[in-house]
C-alpha cells in the first residue's frame, strides 16, 4: 500500500486539518474547499484512483481498514463482491479534535464526502457517504 504512515502516530495533525479547512472557507470560499478535496482524491491517492478505475478495491480496503485501525476508530469493514461498507461509529479525528478543545468546522466531515467522491469519479464505482451525526457515518462503495 503506498499510503502507510508508519512510526509514531500524531494526531494533532487532524486539528490542524480542521483549522484549514475554516481558514480555506473563510477566505477562499466552499467551491475552493470541494476542489481541494476533489484534488486529493484524485491526486493524492491517486493509486487508490486508478485502482478502482481498473475494478481493483485492493488498496481502497487496505488503506480503510489500516488507517482506522491505526488511528484506534470504533468502526466495522465489510466486503463484498459489489460492496464495501465502511460503519464509523466513532470517527478517530472528530474524537480528537473534540479533545484537543477545538469546535469542529462544520465543513470537516465534507472532506470525507468530496475525497470519497473523486476515488470514485470516472470508476465503475460509486460512494455514498451519510452523515449520522458528527463523527458517525457510513460510507457505502458501490459498483454503478
Amino acid at each position: 500500500m503506498r499510503y502507510k504512515s508508519t512510526g509514531e502516530l500524531h494526531l494533532d495533525f487532524h486539528g490542524a486539518t480542521n483549522t484549514t479547512i475554516n481558514y480555506i472557507v473563510d477566505n477562499f470560499g466552499e467551491a475552493a474547499l470541494t476542489e481541494i478535496f476533489n484534488r486529493i482524491g484524485k491526486d493524492v491517492y491517486m493509486s487508490i484512483h486508478e485502482g478502482l478505475k481498473n475494478d481493483n478495491l485492493g488498496e481502497l480496503i487496505e488503506h480503510l481498514e489500516y488507517y482506522f485501525t491505526r488511528e484506534h476508530g470504533d468502526f466495522t469493514l465489510s466486503v463484498e463482491d459489489d460492496e464495501i461498507l465502511l460503519e464509523v461509529k466513532q470517527c478517530p479525528a472528530v474524537e480528537h479534535i473534540r479533545k484537543l478543545g477545538l469546535e469542529l468546522s462544520p465543513h470537516f466531515c465534507q472532506q470525507t464526502v468530496e475525497i470519497n467522491n473523486a476515488l470514485c469519479a470516472d470508476t465503475p464505482w460509486q460512494c455514498q457517504t451519510t452523515i449520522k451525526e458528527l463523527g458517525v457515518c457510513r460510507q457505502t462503495f458501490t459498483r454503478k
